[in-house]
């Protein structure tokens, strides 16, 4: 039988079987081991994304106390006045202000005009890899095409983007179901450097403007947008974390799948007109972002069963994309499917800002695959990251 136990290798190798046995369970059941009601289904989750009940915070209106729960550790604080001024981690109004200020970025029209340089950047990162008869995906393809592309958005100068990936694997440890102190002492480290250099470059922006997100954060700010320097900072470091861990674990997650179901794998390299299809099924085959958590901030029903204030919710997207009350034969890989009304990205105000970028980044780099690596095969098999909440691959090793 099939066991949620979020720190069983068994278990992070193919969680699915154990999320259909949750969703068999019931609606709504809580996880003694973290203290949270899990939701494993599609309809529930996707109406709890929308829930106003429910917050990423709750200290817009309670202290710790009122709430019922403690303050983290003092040493722990760099990470978390790094993480709490995110918008991803606030509720209106403030996160309203942040999100529309950084939207601006992720119109249809902006992210179409960096369509070139991306599929410029894929298509030298490919031929790379293709030149050198294979490698690791991951490391040769998937991490650096993201990172350029959000740290070419930002601003950041390309001699200074060596740490970006490393801070951000490392700020990104704490997301994990229970951390362990080793965990939060990197992400704390990562968040006081990471932060120091950009309060720097924020410094360099203000002195000489480019044509860059950052430079139009403190413009928009001196406009009487008020962004304070704390919500700048972590802000480009929430777009540069979130705007490459989904598309680097959707990369190998999804190529790893196409390699176990060679039948999709020669379809779509029959049909590279499936590619928009495909990148939308890979990612709810496979989900990259396994879990996300919210606050009960006022008592919430769910089947009968109450979920008091105080609460925590993991919301179970692995789970719901697998639902089959939404998805016919879930468990397959269906690169032609129709209706695929995945929540990879989420939903609600917390709908993923840079989900079109994203999109764009995987066409690009799985159709440069398929015109320039047509004999791309997988060279071993690859171990699995022991995480659960942001689900990836070690490495991904190819032969072309």
């Amino acid at each position: 039988m099939a066991a949620f136990d979020p720190w069983d290798p068994a278990f992070l190798a193919d969680p699915y079987p154990a999320y259909a046995e949750l969703r068999a369970k019931g609606r709504v059941q809580y996880f003694e081991a973290t203290s949270q009601w899990l939701v494993p289904r599609h309809a529930d989750v996707s109406a709890l994304l929308r829930e106003r009940r429910l917050g990423r915070t709750y200290q817009h209106r309670f202290s710790h106390e009122d709430f019922g729960r403690t303050a983290p550790p003092a040493e722990h604080e760099p990470f978390h006045t790094l993480n709490d001024h995110g918008m991803l981690d606030l509720e209106p109004p403030d996160h309203t202000r942040i999100r529309r200020l950084v939207s601006k970025a992720f119109t249809p029209r902006t992210v179409e005009r960096l369509k070139p340089y991306v599929d410029r950047l894929a298509g030298e990162l490919v031929e790379r890899l293709v030149q050198q008869g294979g490698g690791d995906l991951l490391t040769d393809v998937a991490e650096p095409l993201p990172v350029a592309v959000i740290a070419e958005m930002l601003g950041i100068p390309e001699a200074d983007r060596a740490p970006l990936r490393p801070w951000s694997a490392d700020i990104c440890g704490m997301y994990e179901l229970k951390p362990s102190e080793d965990v939060a002492a990197k992400a704390v480290r990562a968040s006081v450097e990471f932060s120091e250099y950009l309060r720097e470059l924020i410094a360099v922006r203000r002195a000489r403007p480019g044509d860059d997100l950052i430079s139009g954060l403190i413009a928009a700010h001196d406009e009487g947008d008020r962004l304070t320097e704390q919500e700048m900072i972590s802000t480009c470091v929430l777009l540069l974390n979130a705007g490459h861990e989904a598309t680097v674990n959707a990369t190998v997650n999804g190529w790893y799948a196409l390699f176990r179901n060679p039948e999709q794998l020669a379809a779509l390299r029959a049909d590279h007109g499936l590619v928009p299809s495909a990148i939308e099924e890979l990612m709810r085959y496979d989900t990259p972002l396994q879990l996300f958590e919210r606050w009960v901030l006022d008592d919430i029903e769910i089947d009968g069963t109450t979920v008091p204030r105080g609460a925590e919710i993991a919301m179970l997207f692995g789970s719901a994309n697998h639902d089959p009350e939404v998805f016919q034969n879930p468990e397959r890989l269906d690169l032609t499917r129709k209706e695929n009304p995945h929540i990879s990205f989420s939903a609600g105000i917390h709908y993923c800002i840079g989900a079109p970028l994203a999109r764009i980044e995987l066409a690009a780099s799985m159709t440069a695959l398929l015109d320039r690596a047509p004999t791309l095969t997988l060279a071993k098999e690859p171990e699995r990251k022991p995480n659960f909440v942001i689900r990836g691959l070690e490495g991904l090793s190819v032969t072309v």
